[in-house]
């Protein structure tokens, strides 16, 4: 039954394939269980939204479980999806400030009773509605098209700064890349730090069960970074004073007691409730002008994380057909349908993670693998204290996205280097989307380089009219919009 409705001969893979390739995704996206409601309720930043840590916690599961088994069984593509980051800094920073000045300011005219609604409510609405404009665009198309209108270089181009983000983003995550407010980054040269262990380990490790082809090689990695973990958690302190007082030791997150590494403590927890979030969203406070334009930056981060991340992943598994891909309408309602659902639970924009491209690289081909990262998003809920022991402590996690950001790296022989109309908009997208740290913007800058090279090139003919609209759309983004996001 499986391999009739999900393809799974035909797409060259099977049941333990896939069930695995969901594990490896789930493993390597389980932060957002976490990181989501630290970020919602203010914790993580030492203030408070209002939001209830425990109910948004729920609320991400759910929301991530449902537009995830979306995907799963309406579009049948291994790609999971969950409460974007980013979307979540955007939602405590720039929409619950303006949505506290929008309530003070109708308190003073008398137009609205103090008390009667709250800054997160109307950021939920916020994101609700622009969840459904999500729908809207995906219903009538609109997102399809704009798929079709994108050349193969620079579909093979998003794949390339999607691979170079998750590398990034696992390095920074191992501490193997500090900030610098000189250089911007800086090399962490404390090796011997027990953060860097653990992912030094983990990182050879699975590089080389890959390079021997061992089935899974990227969960054994996991698995053996979490066992060295918990070596070194309850050995370090019993090492000689020299060696467990050290600064490289006791400045490690691994040893950290407040955010460091926490040995999990039980099993099984019961899931929190969602009554102080649920069904709580202001949509007549957030349906005025003040709020307009951050509907519509969701509306963009959305849009373009979602495609980017389905174009790069689709790219890496085989699944594009003549430049197309198939049931791509389907794929993009998922996301839309679970921002809806998630804004009504109590959670930020819901989109589709570029971890997936974890779980592809695993073997997953087809909708079991997010079927299978849906399930494990709901059994999250039970078995918190396990998840909390992987997800929190992101060196286990991040050489399974060194190794898949350097596995992404092959579409660059796919894209035409000796095209300059197509290779220059490649570059900046390629670039753009680390440097940047946001798919959404790194993909704006090529998008408005492209239809502007053709044109000067004399070849504008060889552009869709889509992309023209784009561009313009896109600049307009960056100058009306986007830049009241900082």
């Amino acid at each position: 039954m499986l391999d009739r409705f999900f393809g799974l001969s035909r797409h060259g893979t099977n049941v333990r394939t896939e069930l695995l390739a969901g594990l490896t995704t789930f493993l390597t996206m389980a932060y957002i269980i976490f990181v989501q409601p630290a970020v919602l309720s203010g914790s993580m930043f030492d203030m408070e939204t209002g939001l209830d840590f425990g109910a948004v916690t729920t609320a991400t599961c759910l929301a991530a479980a449902l537009a995830t088994a979306i995907m799963a069984l309406y579009a049948r593509y291994p790609i999971a999806q969950a409460p974007g980051m980013g979307e979540n800094f955007f939602f405590v920073f720039s929409v619950l400030p303006a949505a506290a000045t929008l309530i003070s300011a109708k308190v003073a005219a008398g137009t609205l009773q103090q008390g009667a609604t709250t800054p997160w409510q109307i950021a939920l609405g916020v994101v609700f509605i622009a969840g459904v404009l999500f729908l809207v665009l995906s219903l009538l198309g609109v997102r399809e098209m704009l798929l079709d209108a994108i050349s193969p270089s620079m579909r093979n181009g998003i794949a390339i700064g999607l691979g170079m983000f998750i590398a990034f983003i696992g390095l920074k995550n191992a501490t193997l890349v500090l900030a610098d407010k000189d250089a911007a980054v800086k090399l962490n040269p404390q090796f011997a730090s027990p953060d860097l262990v653990v992912f030094f380990f983990a990182l050879l490790l699975t590089a080389g069960l890959y390079a021997r082809r061992v089935r899974g090689s990227i969960v054994w990695g996991i698995l053996a970074a979490t066992l060295l973990a918990v070596v070194l958690k309850l050995g370090l302190p019993l090492m000689p004073e020299a060696i467990s007082q050290a600064e490289v030791v006791t400045t490690s997150n691994l040893m950290n007691p407040e955010k460091g590494f926490a040995i999990a403590k039980a099993v099984v927890a019961r899931p929190p409730s969602m009554a102080p979030t649920l069904f709580k969203m202001d949509l007549v406070n957030s349906l005025c002008w003040s709020m307009l334009p951050f509907i519509l930056i969701f509306l963009f981060m959305d849009l373009f994380d979602t495609l980017g991340t389905l174009i790069g992943v689709s790219e890496q598994a085989g699944l594009m057909k003549d430049g197309k891909l198939p049931r791509v309408k389907e794929a993009l309602l998922s996301d839309a349908v679970g921002t809806v659902a998630g804004a009504a639970l109590g959670t930020s924009t819901v989109t589709s993670f570029v971890e997936s491209a974890a779980g592809v690289e695993q073997g997953g081909r087809t909708g079991l693998t997010a079927l299978t990262v849906a399930g494990l998003f709901v059994l999250a809920l039970f078995f918190s204290p396990v998840i909390a022991m992987i997800g929190s402590y992101p060196p286990i996690t991040a050489p399974a996205l060194v190794v898949v950001g350097s596995l992404m790296m092959r579409g660059v022989t796919k894209v035409e280097w000796s095209d300059y109309t197509e290779s220059m908009p490649t570059f900046l997208i390629v670039i753009g989307i680390p440097l940047t740290f946001s798919i959404a913007d790194g993909l704006a800058l090529g998008f408005i380089a492209y239809p502007i090279i053709k044109l000067l090139a004399g070849r504008g003919r060889e552009v869709k009219w889509l992309m023209y609209v784009m561009a313009l759309v896109m600049v307009a983004y960056f100058l009306f919009i986007r830049s009241q996001a900082v």
